[in-house]
């Protein structure tokens, strides 16, 4: 099963190629590539799909969408997969 999942984006870095960004999944911190939204800022919640934010979403949204997640053992961990290594850290 493939989600939309919330997350506060707490960093972002533009090389001039792609808008990349940390977002924090409830404590799972991923790598998400932040080009399809131009307007989102540190500390702004959005909608991430493989990787990708795909839009804004309000806090409150964002909260009642991770507490069902929470409700669901693992559910983070296993939609988000693991996080890929950093580019500057990457061999």
């Amino acid at each position: 099963m493939c989600l939309g999942v919330p997350g506060r984006i707490v960093a972002s870095a533009d090389d001039g190629v792609l808008r990349m960004g940390t977002v924090d999944f409830d404590g799972v911190r991923r790598t998400v590539c932040l080009a399809y939204v131009p307007d989102a800022e540190i500390d702004d919640y959005v909608i991430v799909h493989v990787g990708f934010a795909i839009s804004r979403v309000d806090e409150a949204e964002a909260a009642e969408t991770l507490a069902v997640l929470r409700a669901i053992p693992d559910a983070l961990v296993t939609e988000l997969g693991p996080d890929l290594p950093n580019r500057a850290e990457a061999p």
